[in-house]
C-alpha cells in the first residue's frame, strides 16, 4: 500500500512542478478512489503531506479530529520531494501552449472521475 502512496506523492510532486498542481487535483482524488480514504482523511494526509510551506493549522485541525494518516503523509511528502524536481524540469522544455492544454485535459480527466464515483 505505502508503495502505492509514495507513487501517489512522486506523481503529484511531477504534476506540480510541470503543472502547478498536486494537492487537491490529485493526492486527494488518488487517496480516496485508490486508497479508499475519506474525503476528509485524505485532504488531512495530504494537508500534512505540504506542511512545511502549506497548512499547517489546517493539518493539525484535521490531526487533532484524528483525520491524517501520518506514515501516508510522510511517503507522499518523499515523492513530492523528488516528483516536483522531475517535473519543474520537464515543464522548462515545453512551450506554454502545450502546459496549458495538458492541464486542462487533467482536470477535466480528474473531475469526470471525481463526479462519477
Amino acid at each position: 500500500m505505502y508503495w502505492g502512496i509514495l507513487l501517489v506523492g512522486l506523481i503529484g510532486g511531477i504534476l506540480s512542478g510541470f503543472l502547478g498542481i498536486g494537492g487537491g487535483t490529485l493526492i486527494i482524488p488518488a487517496l480516496v478512489i485508490f486508497f479508499g480514504f475519506s474525503q476528509k482523511l485524505a485532504q488531512g494526509t495530504s494537508l500534512a503531506a505540504m506542511v512545511p510551506p502549506i497548512g499547517i493549522l489546517a493539518a493539525y485541525v484535521y490531526w487533532k479530529a484524528g483525520n491524517v494518516d501520518i506514515k501516508s503523509a510522510i511517503f507522499i511528502a518523499s515523492g513530492i520531494l523528488l516528483g516536483a524536481l522531475i517535473g519543474g524540469t520537464l515543464a522548462q522544455y515545453l512551450p506554454d501552449a502545450i502546459l496549458k492544454k495538458v492541464f486542462a485535459v487533467f482536470l477535466v480527466i480528474i473531475a469526470i472521475k471525481m463526479w462519477l464515483k
